[in-house]
């Protein structure tokens, strides 16, 4: 009994020894710690810069409808679709067997206004011989062969002009590439009947440019002032990803359209023609704002169930401010409420973060 006893008394001096001379450690030191150490920015006010993004669609730089001027029909055509063609190049050759009739007939009037005309130059210049002397033709004659001989010359100059034309008419038989190109469409073969046609009416054949192609991009009317011209554009095509291209905005149409927006145009080279008319990509459009805003980091934004607000860092101390926010940028929101140009606020801010705790700014 006695031996228990002394087991007892030992084992009770031995943990009071340890309780007296060690402390428990603290394991929240650390986590104090590290809350203590918050990234801090600082408010500023300048113009708000963002992008808005838009759907674009490229077309080709030039295209053309081609259709026959005249009622006739293919003779013969020396293209298909996928031709590459050039400015001047004969595209097809078409036949109208009345158009040599026509222009038989206006050559045959213009020779017979051509022998009139002669023949009264002719009399009026003998007339004139002839009145220098005197009494042996009448004032009225002469004046009558002037008059015949200059409505004759008159007619001949209709009649060449009536020939010109027809000739012109009958050039039309042949077809030409208005511009270097592509042939997209063929619609015709030799033996078609053609005409002039309208814009809802199959032309015989399609020509785009391709070389350089139109992205063209709609713009919504509450951002047409606000479109930053001094800045490229980005954009990136559905159907070759992961290629981000810029270029500048090559022209714009100044005025709204149907649907309340203005068409832009920004010109994308296509010499290895790897894009194609009708691709349709994403394009960011830089965007600008003329009245300086208050800009905070994205990141020093809270937002709750009840509130938004940033932790402005005042005496060194954290102070909750609520705000609203404006137009949202890659890097800064636009935000308003009880801030300044200057003040010092928490990036990374998180809701463990208590209003009063003291926060020691980034040296």
């Amino acid at each position: 009994m006695k031996l228990k006893i002394i087991i007892a008394a030992a084992i009770a001096a031995s943990l009071y020894s340890c309780s007296g001379s060690e402390k428990p450690v603290d394991m929240t030191a650390e986590k104090k710690a590290s809350k203590n150490k918050l990234e801090t920015g600082i408010v500023s006010e300048k113009a708000l810069s963002s992008y808005v993004r838009l759907p674009g669609q490229l077309k080709p730089f030039n295209e053309v409808n081609i259709f026959a001027k005249i009622n006739s029909f293919v003779k013969q055509i020396y293209v298909d679709r996928g031709s590459v063609v050039h400015k001047g190049q004969l595209l097809a050759v078409l036949e109208a067997p009345e158009m040599a009739s026509q222009v038989q007939s206006a050559n045959a009037r213009l020779l017979q206004a051509q022998e009139s005309a002669t023949a009264s130059r002719e009399k009026y210049r003998r007339l004139k011989e002839a009145a220098k002397e005197e009494g042996a033709v009448s004032p009225l004659d002469l004046d009558n062969a002037l008059s015949k001989m200059k409505a004759d010359e008159a007619v001949v100059l209709s009649e060449r002009s009536t020939a010109t034309s027809v000739r012109d008419i009958q050039s039309y038989l042949n077809i030409r590439a208005p511009f270097d190109g592509m042939i997209v469409q063929r619609n015709v073969s030799a033996g078609a009947l053609v005409g002039p046609g309208k814009s809802t009416d199959q032309p015989m054949l399609v020509l785009q440019d391709t070389r350089r192609l139109r992205l063209e991009v709609m713009i919504p009317e509450n951002y047409v002032d606000k479109v930053d011209l001094k800045q490229q554009v980005s954009f990136v095509f559905n159907a070759l990803p992961g290629k981000d291209n810029k270029a500048y905005i090559s022209r714009s149409a100044n005025a709204l359209g149907t649907q309340r927006s203005e068409a832009i145009e920004v010109d994308v080279m296509n010499k290895d023609q790897r894009l194609k008319p009708g691709m349709y990509g994403e394009v960011k459009i830089p965007i600008v704002f003329g009245a300086k805003s208050l800009l905070v980091p994205n990141n020093a934004i809270v937002r709750s169930t009840e509130r938004e607000y940033v932790i402005k860092v005042k005496d060194g101390k954290a102070v909750f401010a609520d705000v609203k926010e404006g137009i949202a940028g890659e890097e800064f929101t636009e935000v308003f409420g009880n801030l300044k140009s200057g003040d010092h606020i928490v990036l990374h801010a998180g809701d463990d973060t208590k209003e009063g705790q003291l926060i020691p700014l980034n040296r």
